[in-house]
């Protein structure tokens, strides 16, 4: 059984910096692809971005692209997800998920099939 948990967030000022981490166990991380998801109160779960196996690849919603980097570390069995110049409206619950087998696109929700439990980012104003 895989385990996702995430570990990193908290409070931070508009343009400040956070780095989430997502910890691996129960299977090897360089079988899965990984994704980040958001979810704000009243809102659906969001697509953030997305990393390969190997790393090689990345994937990014507009909303963060050229602010946010995922990274992996597949010895450590560890995603990140580094977020720069942090905007109120990137305000949400932060989720890391797996796919194990690349079923769906990159973006969609049902691609994934474990997920963390979540980490709390609140960036004020």
């Amino acid at each position: 059984q895989v385990q996702l948990v995430e570990s990193g967030g908290g409070l931070v000022q508009a343009g400040g910096s956070l780095r989430l981490s997502c910890a691996v166990s129960g299977r090897t991380v360089s079988n899965y692809r990984m994704g980040w998801f958001r979810q704000a109160p009243g809102k659906e779960r969001e697509f953030v971005g997305c990393i390969s196996r190997s790393g090689a690849t990345t994937n990014y919603a507009q909303s963060v692209k050229g602010r946010f980097t995922i990274s992996r570390d597949n010895a450590k069995n560890t995603v990140y997800l580094q977020m720069n110049s942090l905007k109120p409206e990137d305000t949400a619950a932060y989720f890391c998920a797996a796919d194990p087998d690349y079923s769906g696109g990159d973006s969609n929700v049902q691609s994934y099939d474990y997920w963390g439990q979540g980490t709390q980012v609140t960036v004020s104003s």
